[in-house]
């Protein structure tokens, strides 16, 4: 039995800017289905070589091969904008070749009448349109629109976005717009740069979920370690203008990278041990008349050694430390009873938060929940519609946000923006800092009007590193730095002995640093998690899969302390009375739901057994000889095809109304 065909092949690849070589001789192949991350630090050839896979640029040398129908779906890591038309009909887009297809079938199908059935001509296209039939039935067009309802629900749109206009949409949806058409269409080989940037915490888990059922092969970039580890099986690293491959997951490159290096030292070691022992004896005897044959042979042993290179100096990472400010008192900042309203939408009501001197806080949440808003909230830039807001004493503040970038003056330099805000503690260490957040070189000397967004990011980032303060507010901090960096400011923060908040998803970032979550959600009040991530994602996995029947049950879950919008328990009376009133709801409404769920799903099952047996029977020489047979047919299977469209739109419906119906009954 042979092995699969590779579905992508690169073969001695080279890529150089001017005199300098990302990676040269690079030469790997992609079997169906695999995995591969993509290491390094940023700039050391990752994006580089997705982009040559995807076609963007070309390589200096070298050549990328795949079989001619397997197909490439690229995910960057910016600069995609799509406008003009509705959400909707942009994924819809995705299925292009299907509905060419159907409609390559409609217009064949309307020639058959004006031939002669006895014709040469008419068996032929018949043909074609029985081979454009199968290929139709594969691609199963009745699940398309459910099929993208579902991913783009999954990637956090709702219904009410599907008809806006895609340029209604900011950078991070726009992003989600493009990955929901890639997963789709289901290219053999997904190129992702940086997939779970823009995500949410729940859309990150959804994406992860796909990933690992995802039919083709996958090559990835991310600095998210936890999804490299649950979900690749090779890596290819790049550093010093090679590439080398390790047949493991990103833990697994870290330490075998570790023991390849030792491994490589002791061997440089030995042979220069060799070489000079060798140099001594040819220096000792070289006069000597009696030696002269013994040194001849030494010297063109000398000249054959194959010599090791020099172990490359792995890049510094600074161990860099917060200046300390004085500390705080032990309240640090509080919310009490607050209500925030943006028109007549409200973002939370009646909220009770308190945070203390040394606590670190992860904040997670879908987009939109109010995570922002809170930020504001807590740091005093806006000011709560009721409740109040208080700072304890001795409270220095430091906010870093990614609109905060926006504000760095554009003809200073790098270098130049950093040193003006650096504390006496600090100075002397702004280039050193720099240079562990990716600004290498000459990089600091570039003015800030040229950099990219992410660029700009992280220059606003160390700005605010460098100055003193006690209680830090970090939204998204790890967006643009690589595993390096991040080790630098995680490092930092486990150390500091502030107060800080973190808006993030990045579990391997966070878990080591918080010991609380915090969690929004629309429409309902935020709730705290006594635990890093991991211990959130664990509880909220529980959560999602126990059905909680009694008012007791849904009392018990973690909310914000003292939060005013909580329900009391109350009196047996009154928990009788609930449980009366869920009955009811129970009887009246989810029972019909999910009944009329059931018999839809048998009727789907019926109709897409008769679809099948028209299909099928439109290929059988009795129907296909008779062109009124095929036309009542095909007429019969258009009939289907629609109410089948029609079903899975109305079972969309019912699963989305009975997951609403449970959620208010706590099931």
């Amino acid at each position: 039995m042979h092995p699969p065909a590779a579905v992508l092949s690169i073969q001695n690849l080279r890529v150089e800017f001017g005199a300098r070589v990302l990676f040269s001789d690079l030469t790997f192949a992609v079997q169906p289905k695999e995995r591969i991350a993509f290491a390094g630090h940023n700039g050391a050839g990752k994006s580089t070589l997705m982009k040559c896979i995807a076609g963007v640029i070309s390589p200096s040398d070298g050549k990328i091969t795949r079989p001619r129908e397997s197909r490439i779906g690229y995910l960057p890591q910016e600069g995609i904008h799509v406008s003009g038309r509705s959400l909707w009909d942009e994924t819809l887009s995705a299925f292009g070749e299907t509905l060419a297809l159907q409609e390559k079938i409609d217009r064949l199908a309307a020639e058959l009448p004006k031939l002669d059935p006895r014709s040469s001509p008419y068996a032929e296209l018949l043909e074609e349109i029985g081979a454009l039939e199968l290929r139709l039935e594969a691609a199963d067009p009745s699940r398309l629109k459910p099929k993208a309802e579902s991913v783009l629900q999954g990637l956090g749109f709702s219904r009410a976005d599907f008809q806006r206009d895609c340029g209604e949409f900011s950078g991070g949806w726009q992003m989600r717009i493009a990955m929901a058409k890639l997963l789709l269409t289901e290219p053999e080989v997904l190129l992702l740069d940086e997939p779970t940037n823009h995500l949410d915490i729940e859309s990150q888990r959804w994406v992860e979920n796909q990933l690992h059922g995802y039919p083709g092969a996958i090559l990835i970039i991310s600095h998210d370690l936890a999804l490299l580890d649950a979900l690749c099986t090779r890596t290819i690293a790049f550093a010093h203008g090679r590439a080398e491959e390790y047949a493991g997951n990103f833990s697994y490159f870290l330490r075998e990278s570790v023991h390849r290096k030792e491994v490589h030292r002791k061997r440089y070691e030995a042979q220069q041990r060799e070489i000079a022992e060798t140099k001594r004896f040819i220096d000792r005897f070289r006069a000597s008349a009696n030696k002269a044959t013994l040194v001849q042979s030494r010297i063109k042993l000398l000249e054959k050694v194959e010599l090791i290179p020099a172990p490359e100096q792995d890049d510094a990472v600074m161990n860099f430390r917060f200046p300390q400010p004085k500390p705080s008192a032990h309240l640090v900042a509080r919310l009490a009873s607050a209500t925030r309203r943006y028109g007549s939408l409200t973002v939370f009501e009646n909220f009770d938060f308190e945070i203390t001197r040394g606590e670190k806080f992860a904040i997670v949440g879908p987009n939109g929940a109010g995570k922002s808003t809170f930020c504001r909230l807590i740091t005093a830039q806006e000011t709560p519609d009721e409740g109040s807001h208080e700072f304890g004493g001795k409270v220095a503040l430091s906010f870093f946000s990614q609109t905060h970038a926006d504000t760095l003056d554009p003809t200073k330099t790098v270098l130049e923006t950093i040193e003006e805000a650096t504390s006496r503690e600090m100075e002397g260490q702004a280039r050193n800092l720099l240079g562990c957040f990716l600004f290498r070189g000459d990089d600091v000397f570039k003015k800030v009007g040229v950099l990219s967004g992410g660029e700009r990011s992280r220059v606003a980032l160390v700005r605010m590193l460098v100055q003193p303060a006690n209680f830090l507010i970090l939204d998204e901090p790890t967006n643009h730095l690589d595993v390096q960096s991040q080790e630098v400011l995680q490092n930092a923060l486990r150390d500091y002995e502030g107060t800080v908040l973190i808006v993030s998803h990045n579990r391997s970032f966070l878990d080591p640093l918080v010991s609380k979550t915090l969690e929004f959600r629309p429409g309902k009040p935020p709730r705290l998690f006594a635990g890093n991530i991991s211990y959130y994602l664990e509880k909220t996995g529980e959560e999602n899969k126990a059905a909680a029947h009694s008012p007791a049950a849904l009392s018990t879950s973690p909310t914000a302390k003292g939060n005013a919008s909580s329900q009391p328990a109350g009196n047996r009376k009154d928990q009788r009375r609930i449980e009366a009133e869920q009955r009811q709801k129970r009887s009246k409404v989810l029972k019909p739901l999910e009944n009329e769920l059931e018999a839809l799903e048998a009727r789907i099952a019926e109709i897409e057994a008769a679809q099948h047996t028209l299909t099928q029977a439109m290929s059988s020489p009795e129907i296909s000889a008779d062109p009124d047979k095929l036309r009542q047919t095909g007429a019969a299977l258009s009939q289907l095809s629609e109410k089948l469209e029609s079903s899975y739109s109305r079972w969309a419906t019912l699963n989305d109304e009975i997951e609403k119906v449970r959620a208010e009954l706590g099931e």
